[in-house]
């Protein structure tokens, strides 16, 4: 028998630390979560997503009373920005949430399953790692690429 480790380094930042285009980022997720139409869970997500063309794109996540129908913040974001920019590479992800209460989740919260294998795919579509950001309210997790939120993917597609 063998072991394997699989690790992921993820940077803990204050808001004042990052870059300008990551404050945007991060600014532009939280005030996605205002969009959200989350009347069963009231559990608000949101996300925005950079792309190299310079474009920002948010997405929230929309609930349905046939719930497998509902959509995640990440995933919407993630189509509305291919379905409006084809030809533009995402270049980072941030997502940030707003708990049953109403006020930002105090520790940052990652993607569903689905919507890692989902960004995955724009991942590989980039040609490059493609950062992402989750925003809590005291601070903000930083990880080198979608990849890392999924170490164990199918990437064979």
């Amino acid at each position: 028998m063998t072991t394997k480790d699989i690790t992921t380094t993820i940077q803990v930042l204050q808001y004042d630390e990052l870059t300008d285009i990551e404050k945007k980022l991060i600014d532009a997720a939280r005030e996605a979560t205002h969009r959200s139409y989350a009347p069963y869970s009231r559990f608000c997500v949101g996300a925005s997503i950079a792309l190299d063309n310079g474009e920002i794109v948010p997405g929230s996540n929309q609930e349905n009373a046939a719930f497998p129908s509902s959509l995640c913040a990440e995933r919407t974001a993630a189509y509305y920005a291919h379905a409006t920019y084809p030809a533009s590479k995402f270049a980072e992800i941030a997502i940030a949430a707003r708990g049953t209460d109403g006020n930002e989740v105090a520790e940052p919260i990652p993607p569903c399953g689905a919507c890692r294998q989902a960004l995955l795919e724009y991942e590989k579509l980039a040609g490059h790692d493609v950062p992402v950001l989750l925003a809590g309210r005291d601070e903000i997790y930083r990880l080198p690429s979608v990849k890392s939120l999924m170490p164990l993917s199918f990437t064979e597609f």
